[in-house]
C-alpha cells in the first residue's frame, strides 16, 4: 500500500487544483482554488467553454465574469467528488466585512441557481479580524467558511470562537519564511510550519472545538507525513503523485482523540488578535504578501477575461 493510500485511511484528502484532469485522476473527498488556481485554470484550453460562459453571462461587468468562472469551476468539480469544493472572495475585500459578506452570498446564490446546494461549497476567506467577521455571520446563515492565509495561533483562536467551520493553515509559506531568515532547511517536525498547524490542532481538539483544521500550501512530503492524521490535508497534483510512488509505512502523527498538550483557552478581543498578529513578524508578512499575490493574480486574470469580452 503506497503512502497516499495509507494517508487516506487517516486524513480526508483535498486536491489543491482546479485542474479538473488531476481531480478525476486522483478522486479526493474535497477541492480547493484560490485566484491563482483560477489564473491557470482559465488559462488551459480545456477550460475555454467555461471561460467563454463567463464572459457571455457576465453581462461585461468585470466582477460577474470573475465570479461566474469562479462558480462554473466549482460546479464541474463538485460534480466530481463527493464533497465540497472551496471558492475565494476577491482579496481586495479582505479589510472590508460588509462588501466579503456580499460576496459570499452572491457566490452562493450563483451556485444555487446552477443546481449546487449550499451545503457543498465553502467560501474562501482571509483570517483577517475583518474576514473572521464576516465568516461569523456567514455561518449563521448556513454558509460554511474555509478561513484562508493562516499563519498565526491568534488567528486560529479566533477562527474557532467565530465557529467557522474549516481553517488553512499554509504550511509552506512558513517553511519559507523561516527559512529565507535563518537559512536553515527545517525537516519533519521540526519544520516551523508542521509545528503550527501542530499547535492549532492540539488546541481545537483539547478544547472541544468543531472546526476543522486543514493544513495547506506544502513544500514537500516529508510536511505531508509529518501532519498525517490531520483532519484534512489539501495537497496539490505533484505532490500526490509522490505520495502514490512512496512507499514504506506511514506513521500517524496527530491523534484527534489523544491530543498532546495545548495552550490554555483563550477568547481573543479584537485588540488582542491585531497585537498578537503585529507581534508575529512572520505571520503579519505572510498574510500581507497572501493577500497581495492573489490579488495580483485576480488582476490578471480580469486582464485574461477582459480580452476575451
Amino acid at each position: 500500500m503506497n503512502k497516499l493510500e495509507q494517508l487516506r485511511k487517516i486524513t480526508t484528502v483535498v486536491a489543491d487544483t482546479g485542474d479538473l484532469a488531476a481531480i478525476r485522476k486522483y478522486a479526493p473527498v474535497d477541492a480547493t482554488t484560490n485566484p491563482s488556481l483560477l489564473l491557470k485554470a482559465a488559462a488551459d484550453p480545456a477550460c475555454q467553454p467555461l471561460v467563454e460562459e463567463a464572459v457571455r453571462l457576465g453581462g461585461g461587468d468585470a466582477d460577474a465574469v470573475m465570479d461566474h468562472l469562479a462558480v462554473a469551476i466549482g460546479r464541474d468539480i463538485v460534480a466530481l467528488i463527493p464533497g465540497r469544493v472551496s471558492t475565494e472572495v476577491s482579496a481586495r475585500l479582505s479589510f472590508d466585512t460588509a462588501a466579503t459578506l456580499a460576496r459570499a452570498r452572491n457566490l452562493i446564490d450563483r451556485y444555487e441557481a446552477m443546481g449546487v446546494e449550499r451545503g457543498r461549497v465553502l467560501i474562501k476567506i482571509a483570517a483577517t479580524w475583518e474576514g473572521i467577521r464576516a465568516a461569523e455571520i456567514l455561518e449563521r446563515e448556513n454558509i460554511q467558511c474555509n478561513l484562508t492565509l493562516l499563519f498565526s495561533f491568534a488567528q486560529a483562536q479566533a477562527c474557532a470562537d467565530a465557529g467557522v467551520f474549516l481553517i488553512s493553515p499554509f504550511v509552506g509559506r512558513i517553511y519559507d519564511w523561516y527559512r529565507a531568515s535563518t537559512g536553515q532547511d527545517y525537516q519533519g517536525a521540526d519544520d516551523p510550519g508542521v509545528r503550527s498547524v501542530t499547535r492549532i490542532f492540539n488546541y481545537y481538539k483539547q478544547h472541544g472545538y468543531g472546526t476543522v483544521v486543514m493544513g495547506a500550501s506544502f513544500r514537500n512530503r516529508g510536511q505531508i507525513e509529518a501532519l498525517a492524521g490531520c483532519d484534512r490535508l489539501t495537497i496539490s497534483p505533484h505532490l500526490l503523485d509522490e505520495l502514490a510512488a512512496a512507499e514504506g509505512e506511514l506513521v500517524p502523527a496527530l491523534d484527534a482523540a489523544r491530543p498532546s498538550r495545548a495552550d490554555a483557552r483563550q477568547v481573543l478581543t479584537e485588540a488582542d488578535y491585531r497585537w498578537a498578529l503585529n507581534d508575529d513578524a512572520m505571520a503579519s508578512d505572510k498574510l500581507a504578501e497572501g493577500i497581495r499575490k492573489f490579488h495580483e493574480d485576480e488582476v490578471k486574470l480580469r486582464q485574461l477575461l477582459a480580452a476575451l469580452a
